[in-house]
């Protein structure tokens, strides 16, 4: 073969000629098979059109099933019929052309400097549909023809085939001869080349039948045969081919003929497109719509974007995840039935034969499973024959071992939104059924353990396998491309056990320390801060497993004290980290969380990926292992406040109750005065939502000075582990106002003007308008569950709603710029025009992942790196 390269691509549409001349039959019967279950000749089947049956041969190009491709026959119909997918582009062109002498209803010098601009942008790669747009607008608006003085009558479109010339409606007949007035000189204005389209060309004569290959029978298990949806579309059509004739021949009346027309015409449409508006799609006897030529192509599923541009593959592996700290973060635990099916070739070489050849000789994972010869033959690999291949073992052949560890493969989790949603991990073999992976890289997949699956891909080319551990390892990601920022780090209990050692002065003795600290392979320990006692703080041990960093911060906790005294922070919350020591503070969220991690930051920018992933590993080990020995616990019973609480909160919504029925008196009786550009109904809505929303507030303040900082939830809500202060408030004291689309419960009986049977018509208080005062723990009333689910409603529909939006939002952006390309100049081009985008790439030239939280530099940094210590 000589290679060839491509130089344009042209999109034409087959006229009746070329529709002959590919043909290998014509096709004149509906039926497809005779008794004998063999294929009718000049049928739907004919053997011309390609075979499916083994033992047949195609009697075109001799192939048996599997070698021949298909050809396709043709039918001629009797009558021309319309091309619904040109519909609307004839009707544009009917009123843009003469109905005496089919010119275009431009002057030729007009017509000239529109064919000339057209032709100037396809020069340039640029999208002229503009232009073709103009040309129809002025010609639709002429009234006379310019070439032989015709008065020019509008023609309406009717969906989706009826085109009507005042009163009198235009047979596809008087339509084709209409187009085939049109001269080629005329065309190029209307965007169209001559010698790719005439316009008669979509006024059917002769429609193409697709080869046997594209439709294929299938038979059932009573042994019957099943035809493809297209085949059953194609009997319709020829059957009112032939009644068309036969009745046009028999002389039949015009208004049978007009009847079988417009049946041939339905038939032809569904056939290409099933789901066009204002026909009642065809359907199969269960009532299905069938799937014709456009539902192939169209859509999630069609040809496109489900065949072409994604679809299912073979070395894959999906199954449900769980978590595993024991792995770092760059490992995925596979389970062993999975590793034992997927394969890696390995390419036999002089140098490696011998452990090919130890491959092929095992019995036990990991062992190979075939052996691929030089010529392509696959053979599999047995106890029968296990020691013959080995012996025959070449260099140039390729055997397929299991997946083992340490082997580089793709990880996803759909729906992949970021290309952090699909990265490289190394293989670690595990019992049991569940991929495992390390709960700090849950952030970047957004997964969680509650049932989600995820898909593994298995890299086949040795080059495949160098970019996946290159650009797609984990370690590479741990700063989101978005933002700048760490993406991967502490979550759930490593920010609750990190916070819990290093809060205030935790002290172990060595055998504490040493069981803390066992994980992560540190035999010695530095000089204990209390040397009589023997005594390890929480600091110290977190001190063991930072690289040689220095940093100050102010964690999460801080309260903002006007005299902030650092070192002797009251609330532990000034985090100074000096030579890899943590001399204070409390390691919380701010520190070391993902999405935040001020100290992964530093350790990424300063050190790199490699020693930024131990940090990861190591952290998530010395977490657990504190919060295991600290023990760390929920329940039920840490949201008790005590009884002088209780009356507190009582008293303080009651107030905030009284103070709304006082807006409603003073609404009622003219005194409310209205808010700046705001109506008195919107007024009183404002100030009841402001009142009942601080009440809330008030109550949660209570409760959360009652429960104190050695409750589990609120520690998990300060150290920004999981949760919020709100949610604790809901749970102890008060869940509040209930909201639908932003404002108070209205909705209900229209007529007399309340939300629930059990209240007034027009109670506009704060308990008949959705405000919860219970809180979960003391559980809900009837009343407050029913306004409760009003709200948890809204969200779940909200969620729904939004995330279909948002998910085709995103594919017409990435549709819109796929072709951008950054050049190595800096510019941001069109890849196919070349077209300028930016002079300089985010008009900064910053890549956001190299970026310094949201500054294109540190410039901090540099000061001290120039200067030194006098900076």
């Amino acid at each position: 073969m000589i290679p060839k390269r491509i130089s344009g691509i042209r999109f034409e549409v087959l006229s009746p000629q070329e529709i002959r001349r590919m043909s290998v039959a014509k096709i004149i019967t509906p039926e497809t098979y005779d008794d004998d279950g063999f294929p009718i000749e000049a049928g739907l089947m004919d053997p011309r059109l390609g075979v499916i049956d083994p033992g047949l041969r195609c009697r075109t190009c001799g192939g048996k099933a599997g070698e021949c491709p298909g050809h396709f026959g043709h039918i001629e119909l009797a009558a021309p019929v319309i091309h619904v997918g040109y519909a609307k582009l004839i009707a544009k062109l009917l009123n843009a052309t003469c109905r005496e002498c089919g010119r275009i209803l431009l002057k030729d010098d007009k017509r000239d400097k529109f064919i000339e601009e057209i032709e100037r942008k396809r020069d340039l790669g640029q999208d002229y549909e503009d232009v073709v747009k103009e040309v129809f607008r002025i010609t639709k608006a002429v009234k006379k023809c310019p070439h032989c003085g015709m008065d020019q009558i509008e023609i309406k479109f009717e969906k989706p085939t009826f085109f009507y010339e005042g009163e009198h409606r235009l047979t596809p007949k008087d339509i084709r001869e209409r187009l085939e007035k049109i001269p080629d000189d005329d065309l190029p204005a209307f965007g169209m080349d001559p010698k790719a389209v005439r316009p008669e060309w979509m006024v059917l004569t002769v429609l193409p039948v697709p080869p046997v290959t594209v439709r294929p029978s299938i038979i059932l298990e009573t042994g019957q045969r099943s035809e493809d949806d297209l085949t059953h579309k194609l009997v319709d059509i020829i059957r009112i081919n032939q009644r068309f004739m036969e009745n046009k021949e028999a002389g039949a009346p015009q208004l049978i003929l007009e009847d079988l027309w417009e049946l041939l015409q339905y038939h032809v449409t569904t056939y290409l497109d099933n789901e066009v508006s204002g026909i009642p799609p065809a359907r199969h006897r269960s009532g299905r719509p069938l799937k014709t030529l456009a539902q192939r192509l169209k859509g999630k599923e069609g040809r496109f974007r489900g065949s072409l541009s994604g679809k299912r593959v073979n070395f894959s592996a999906r199954t449900v995840i769980s978590p595993d700290p024991n792995l770092s973060i760059n490992e995925v635990g596979v389970p062993k039935v999975i590793a034992e099916e997927l394969t890696v070739p390995f390419y036999v070489t002089e140098k490696n034969i011998e452990e090919a050849r130890e491959y092929v000789l095992r019995t036990e994972h990991p062992k190979a499973n075939y052996i691929i010869r030089p010529d392509g033959r696959r053979i599999r690999v047995m106890d029968t024959n296990r020691e013959e291949l080995a012996e025959k073992l070449e260099p140039g052949m390729i055997v397929e071992r299991q997946l083992k560890d340490g082997d580089i493969v793709l990880f996803n989790r759909q729906p992949s939104l970021h290309r952090m949603s699909i990265m490289a991990h190394y293989v670690r073999v595990l019992p049991y059924k569940t991929f495992r992976l390390n709960p700090a890289v849950c952030p970047p997949y957004n997964a969680d353990f509650d049932g989600d699956e995820m898909n593994l891909h298995v890299p086949q080319s040795l080059e495949a396998q160098a970019e996946a551990k290159v650009l797609m390892a984990v370690q590479e990601h741990i700063l989101s491309p978005r933002f700048g920022g760490p993406i991967i780090g502490g979550i759930h209990d490593h920010i609750s056990g990190l916070y819990l050692l290093t809060r205030g002065e935790k002290l172990f003795t060595r055998e504490e320390a040493m069981s803390i600290l066992k994980a992560l392979n540190i035999t010695e320990l530095p000089e204990p801060k209390y040397k009589e006692k023997l005594l390890w703080t929480g600091k110290q041990l977190f001190s063991l497993i930072l690289p040689d960093i220095s940093i100050e911060f102010k964690a999460e906790i801080c309260q903002g004290c006007e005299e902030c005294k650092k070192e002797e922070c009251e609330y532990d919350a000034y985090v100074i980290i000096k030579n890899g020591e943590l001399i204070c503070g409390t390691i919380d969220e701010k520190a070391v969380g993902a999405f935040k991690g001020i100290i992964i930051d530093e350790i990424m920018r300063k050190y790199g990926s490699e020693e930024t992933k131990r940090f990861i590993d190591n952290m998530t080990q010395l977490a657990i292992r504190a919060i295991m020995y600290t023990g760390f616990s929920f329940g039920i019973s840490d949201e008790d406040i005590p009884e002088e609480a209780v009356s507190q909160i009582h008293e303080v919504i009651s107030e905030a109750e009284k103070k709304v029925e006082e807006l409603i008196k003073a609404y009622r009786e003219g005194n409310l005065e209205p808010m700046p550009g705001r109506s008195i109904e919107e007024t009183l809505e404002m100030k009841i939502m402001q009142v009942l929303g601080k009440a809330r507030d008030q109550a949660g303040k209570i409760a959360s000075r009652f429960l104190g900082m050695d409750n589990s939830a609120v520690i998990m809500a300060v150290s920004g582990a999981r949760g919020s202060m709100l949610n604790l408030t809901q749970m102890a004291a008060c869940i509040g106002q209930q909201s639908v689309r932003g404002e108070r419960i209205k909705r209900g009986y229209t007529y007399t003007n309340r939300t629930l049977p059990h209240f007034k018509p027009g109670d506009l208080g704060a308990k008949a308008r959705g405000f919860v005062r219970s809180s979960y723990k003391e559980g809900l009333n009837p009343i407050e569950f029913f306004f409760h689910a009003m709200g948890g409603r809204e969200g779940l529909v909200d969620t729904a709603v939004r995330t279909s939006q948002s998910g085709y939002l995103q594919r017409r952006l990435i549709n819109a710029l796929q072709d951008l390309k950054v050049e190595y100049d800096g510019t941001v081009r069109e890849q196919t025009s070349g077209l300028l985008v930016q002079f300089r790439y985010g008009e900064d030239g910053v890549d956001p992942m190299k970026s310094f939280r949201g500054k294109s530099v540190d410039v901090k940094r540099i000061i001290n790196e120039v200067l030194g210590e006098k900076a």
